[in-house]
């Protein structure tokens, strides 16, 4: 537990460095491979089947017939030597589709990992204006672009919701979809997150594609839903207030993050110009998300978690509601 002074240090800290990671002298986009090194990065990955376990056991992948795995030194060989992306070290690891490889045009693929900020309560789930969060998100990522152009990149617009959230209170698993432009790309970006709440953090599941790809990951998010979860003793359900941290931040700022953090650091995939991934190169996504929390909390999101309730389309759908 923070003392007051510690807070309010942490949070003068918190701003200077959201500003920072828009401003990093090492962070330009990195050159692209030419054909043979991409061939050869391709030929060289070592894809996984079956039943894979996360982090000694925190959480098991059981891949059906229609995917496949790169762990994490793999995925992060595609992420930062053929996708031009900045390594990231704690990727666990890459969903592919079966037939489906990193250089397919339309290819894509979902990046693994874990966040362990501590046990996000699910109580603001009915309370959230997810139009209104929305147009938050957008004026950040709006206001992200100056920074995203002085680092060589392009601008970024959050189109809208891909497929508005919806979270399933059974199972502690929510997801949405982002729709993004990128400068004067003719296709859109499309970001399918998931976010699978644990006893201690959460499991982080970005699919990144192109947005004519949309119908079918929308198609098969159940079946990626079904086949990612914890493992017993490191469940939602396996929480114990007497010894487990209760996460700073509720599901809207599991949301408001995800455009937060991609703001700060989208990079291009090197000759797939279309794609975008999300990642943070500064600070471990534990205290990324700490500081989107407090960011959020002096910006509008803590309002939209226990303010307006105007219409059942504004909140989230039941439990047991499919994907849009």
């Amino acid at each position: 537990m923070w003392t007051q002074p510690a807070t309010a240090r942490l949070c003068a800290l918190a701003l200077c460095l959201f500003t920072a990671l828009f401003v990093r002298a090492d962070d330009n986009p990195p050159a692209r491979p030419s054909a043979d090194t991409l061939a050869a990065l391709a030929q060289s990955l070592k894809w996984q089947t079956g039943t894979i376990t996360l982090k000694d056991g925190l959480a098991k992948i059981n891949l059906t017939p229609d995917f496949r795995f790169l762990g994490s030194a793999d995925a992060r060989k595609v992420l930062h030597e053929m996708w031009n992306n900045p390594d990231d070290p704690e990727l666990l690891g890459m969903i592919f589709p079966a037939d489906k490889g990193p250089l397919d045009d339309d290819g894509w693929a979902v990046l693994v990992n874990y966040e362990n900020g501590g046990y996000v309560k699910d109580d603001d789930a009915a309370k959230i204006n997810y139009d209104d969060l929305l147009k938050t998100m957008q004026k950040d990522v709006k206001d992200a672009n100056p920074d995203r152009i002085k680092q060589g990149y392009p601008p970024l617009e959050l189109v809208g919701w891909a497929a508005p959230p919806r979270y399933d209170k059974a199972t502690h698993k929510l997801y949405w979809a982002k729709e993004l432009k990128v400068a004067d790309n003719t296709e859109n970006t499309l970001n399918y997150d998931i976010r699978i709440l644990g006893r201690r953090g959460v499991l982080v599941l970005e699919t990144i594609s192109g947005m004519n790809e949309f119908p079918q990951i929308d198609q098969k998010t159940p079946e990626i839903l079904a086949m990612v979860d914890f493992q017993p003793g490191n469940s939602y359900a396996d929480f114990d207030p007497k010894i487990d941290k209760v996460a700073e931040y509720g599901l809207a700022t599991l949301i408001a993050g995800g455009a937060l953090a991609g703001a700060a650091k989208l990079g291009l995939f090197g000759l797939l110009f279309k794609y975008i991934i999300v990642v943070v190169l500064a600070l471990k996504k534990a205290v990324i998300v700490v500081i989107v929390a407090i960011i959020a909390g002096v910006k509008k999101v803590w309002s939209m978690i226990t303010g307006k309730r105007d219409g059942a389309d504004r909140r989230l759908p039941p439990p047991d509601s499919p994907p849009s």
